[in-house]
């Protein structure tokens, strides 16, 4: 849509640093389609919806014609060189602000070189598991990893813009002390170097810690209903809640963003499912992309467009305007999460 601002991605993970030969490409396209292993003798991973996006919306930024054969594309992405390749995807994403999970692997950008590689604005989101886990490498005590776990969050949200939780099941109420201290003393007795957070009072615990700091808490939830009961406690006293939840899933977040006024959820891949059980002002647009820099090409081509054919819908219907759709898809593709993550204006 012409006139549009850039687009806030609110939940991505950075991309790949070095050059992609086609097995590892696959790799990563594999994983963007939610695949395990090679693809079925015969076929590649460029055979999903994602590869055919990718082969329409990402060589012509590398020189090239939409849709030409995945053989060519990887070679014209070697000879550009995977640095600039790179860059020339960001910069023409039409992302001009990104909000980066921290913590992610070294072989992925950070929050400044992503900001770098796109000329665009990006900001980190702090994930609260691997925040606790670093904490118990070093703890030798309940005392210490509970009063240094206290510590560190408190000086993440002097910088962040946001947390991040992938708790699954949270009730009404924060975890008492004595509940927290002996989840701290059976997680770490039993825990080896490196173990993920899997004790569940500890998670609570955190997501609890994280809404008292006022900032907005992305919650990554598979599905959200379990989380019901969160939501109508932090009513009227916590930050804004963001649901983050996976396919089909998308359609309950919407429905509980409308029932809470903290609450918002991602609009998810099909927009026209979400946005006829939300106010509009309750959705927002991310790509979700890792690994790949095409993954922030699609996701942002792919949302502009179902947006687009959404509104002409509506137009058509005389639901609206041309001017309302595009104040609408503006909403929420970048007014919502600038007014809730408090950003200021950036261009992409």
């Amino acid at each position: 849509m012409d006139g549009l601002p850039p687009l806030i991605d609110q939940h991505s993970h950075g991309a790949v640093h070095g050059e992609l030969g086609l097995g590892s490409f696959e790799t990563h396209l594999a994983a963007a389609v939610g695949a395990h292993g090679p693809a079925p003798a015969g076929t590649s991973y460029f055979d999903s919806f994602t590869g055919l996006a990718i082969r329409r919306w990402c060589p012509p930024l590398l020189g090239l014609e939409p849709q030409c054969p995945p053989a060519r594309y990887l070679a014209r992405r070697r000879e550009v060189g995977a640095y600039r390749a790179g860059r020339l995807l960001l910069r023409g994403s039409g992302i001009g602000t990104f909000l980066l999970e921290a913590g992610t692997p070294d072989a992925l950008t950070s929050a400044g070189e992503l900001a770098a590689a796109a000329e665009a604005g990006a900001h980190e989101v702090v994930r609260l598991e691997p925040l606790a886990e670093q904490v118990a490498d070093t703890s030798g005590s309940v005392d210490s990893f509970l009063g240094y776990t206290s510590e560190a969050l408190y000086a993440a949200a002097q910088h962040t813009t946001a947390f991040a939780s992938g708790a699954t099941y949270c009730d009404g109420h924060a975890p008492a002390a004595g509940e927290v201290r002996r989840a701290a003393d059976r997680w770490l007795r039993g825990r080896r170097p490196g173990e993920r957070l899997g004790e569940p009072v500890l998670v609570r615990h955190l997501l609890w810690s994280a809404v008292a700091t006022g900032l907005p808490v992305q919650l990554h939830c598979p599905d959200p209903r379990p989380l019901a009961a969160f939501l109508r406690a932090t009513a009227g006293i916590g930050p804004a809640l963001v649901l983050l939840p996976r396919t089909p899933h998308h359609r309950r977040a919407a429905e509980l963003a409308a029932a809470h006024a903290h609450v918002y959820a991602d609009a998810g891949p099909r927009p026209e499912d979400t946005l006829g059980r939300a106010p509009f002002g309750k959705l927002l647009f991310s790509s979700g992309a890792r690994g790949l820099p095409e993954l922030y090409v699609t996701g942002a081509r792919c949302f502009l467009r179902a947006m687009g054919r959404l509104v002409r819908e509506w137009a058509d219907e005389g639901l609206c305007g041309a001017e309302d759709g595009r104040r609408i898809t503006e909403m929420v593709g970048s007014g919502t999460a600038r007014r809730i993550y408090r950003l200021s204006a950036e261009a992409g």
